[in-house]
């Protein structure tokens, strides 16, 4: 049975109203009263309920973090990140793993509305979703624009892309490939498609883009590379995430195209977890550290004061060129 604030009060000899007035620090009470009933709140293993204090006026000191796939590398450490720095400004999180299904993600937005929540981080891929505009809750997103009132952090997509293809073109590759989504919807990510483009028609090469989504299965991912390996005989990959450049690394192994010598390859993202184990592969790393920093800091702005007008509305944190050796 769950023990209940009238057990902490007879445990501490104390009234419930009193109780409840050291728990929620209201009045003045003595030091000597408040120790006996933390003493007896410890003793019993009593939790306060949130909700109740939160329907007293009292914030939840809950964040909700909304993203796609908690299992890709990239937004796994990120999430670690932003919890993290959560933590040790007093936040507790909620993890919702949106995938690519806008209903999901709605039903979650509904969740963590009535789990009385203090502000989202949102980075999920679907768009459109017009609940956010009407949350009335402070919202950062990462990567992704979900409304005009809703700030955006990412890093700078053109310059990572920029830095690749010029990475590439300096190790003499001549016929590079673009291996990234070519759809467009508004969001930071799209200049990394610009940013190839740009790169093509300034140095006077061929642009090949072979259309790659974040959702698309592994299998689907290798028969796609397999044959864009096989019939089109690229001698540069530029790949917009390291797990789609290291399905390449590995087709390239079952065909016997040799990397680097025949084939240079370059990501994007750069997480610890890719450099301990994929060492081989040169990427594009983004800075996660900052980027938690940055919406962790927003996001606790708008939670103090939300009528609080930013100086921006979009922010984005330099990239890095980590260079291994598949684009030796």
């Amino acid at each position: 049975m769950a023990v209940k604030l009238s057990d902490v009060a007879k445990r501490a000899g104390v009234s419930v109203t009193t109780c409840s007035r050291v728990i929620n620090n209201h009045g003045y009470l003595s030091q000597k009263t408040k120790d006996k009933v933390f003493q007896a709140m410890k003793e019993l293993n009593y939790q306060p309920n949130s909700l109740a204090r939160s329907l007293q006026g009292k914030r939840m000191n809950l964040v909700g973090l909304i993203f796609p796939n908690i299992t890709n590398p990239f937004f796994a450490e990120l999430i670690e990140t932003i919890e993290e720095k959560l933590f040790l400004k007093g936040y507790k999180v909620i993890l919702c793993n949106a995938g690519r299904d806008k209903d999901k993600e709605r039903e979650y937005l509904k969740m963590l509305s009535a789990n009385q929540v203090d502000g989202i981080i949102a980075g999920a891929h679907n768009l459109g979703i017009e609940e956010y505009q009407k949350l009335g809750l402070p919202i950062v997103s990462f990567d992704r624009k979900l409304s005009n009132q809703v700030p955006i952090v990412s890093c700078d997509n053109y310059q990572g892309i920029n830095l690749a293809v010029h990475d590439l073109l300096q190790a003499g590759c001549k016929n590079i490939y673009f291996l990234g989504n070519k759809n467009r919807k508004g969001n930071p990510t799209d200049q990394r498609l610009q940013a190839y483009l740009d790169a093509a028609k300034e140095n006077k090469f061929e642009p090949h883009i072979r259309s790659v989504a974040f959702s698309d299965s592994v299998l689907l991912k290798n028969m796609r590379i397999h044959q864009m390996l096989e019939d089109d005989h690229p001698d540069g990959v530029v790949a917009t995430d390291d797990l789609t450049a290291i399905l390449v690394l590995q087709e390239a192994a079952k065909l016997g195209i040799k990397v680097p010598e025949e084939l240079k390859v370059i990501g994007f993202d750069g997480t610890q977890e890719i450099q301990t184990y994929h060492s081989e592969l040169s990427t594009i790393a983004q800075p996660i550290e900052d980027i938690a920093t940055v919406l962790v800091d927003l996001l606790l702005q708008r939670i103090s004061d939300p009528n609080k007008k930013l100086e921006q509305m979009q922010y984005k944190l330099p990239v890095k060129l980590i260079k291994s050796r598949t684009t030796a």
